[in-house]
């Protein structure tokens, strides 16, 4: 199928998205964000404030610039997403981000190791760290729009945010070149981290969230 039967069958023009329909997807990011947030508070067994204040529709080429820029380094997760929806999510934190919240989950001070290097261990955690929450966000996706999401197996990457950033951009490019970005800041009364949902249906797939909520 190429890019313009993918519009055709798709009925869904993302350059012109209405008011409405924009609402609705920023509102499935806020839902999603904050599901996502419970699983980490519950993994850590400890008390996470969450806030949503930037959710977007964008181009895959504007991404890295929210992120901190094309050359800095960060975590990202990565699922490749199968069933009624199909496109890729991915989850993704600058490394003192990464780093504090492995330090929570394994009992450590931030002070102890902040230049070393992620043990196998560390990456272990930060890998199921990633897959929980983004497991809550695609879950309470699922439930709320009544459509089947799976994800395959998560990839974890530790790389400029502009190669890993060009995995989805190569991917999914060709059907559509728009991602929705959830902005998330969670922590404690001391320490506040960012975490990035990156949710990229395909245009069909956009499609058949909004008309399952009958938009």
């Amino acid at each position: 199928m190429n890019y313009e039967e993918v519009l055709v069958v798709s009925h869904i023009d993302l350059n012109k998205i209405d008011n409405m329909q924009y609402d609705v997807l920023r509102e499935i990011g806020n839902i999603g964000a904050g599901n996502a947030t419970t699983a980490l508070s519950q993994m850590i067994n400890a008390k996470v404030d969450m806030k949503v204040p930037n959710v977007a529709l964008l181009e895959f080429k504007y991404l890295s610039d929210i992120i901190g820029g094309a050359e800095n380094i960060v975590v990202g997760i990565l699922f490749t997403l199968q069933g009624q929806i199909d496109g890729m999510m991915m989850f993704m934190m600058d490394l003192p981000a990464s780093r504090h919240l492995v330090n929570i989950l394994m009992g450590k001070s931030d002070a102890d190791n902040s230049e070393d290097d992620f043990t196998e261990i560390e990456l272990s955690a930060l890998s199921e760290i990633g897959n929980i929450i983004a497991g809550a966000y695609l879950s309470s996706l699922s439930t709320l729009t009544n459509i089947t999401i799976t994800s395959s197996v998560p990839y974890m990457s530790i790389d400029m945010a502009g190669a890993i950033l060009s995995v989805p951009a190569i991917e999914f490019g060709k059907v559509g070149d728009k991602a929705l970005l959830i902005e998330t800041e969670f922590g404690d009364d001391l320490n506040t981290v960012n975490g990035y949902f990156i949710l990229i249906p395909s245009l069909k797939s956009y499609s058949a969230i909004l008309s399952s909520l009958g938009l």
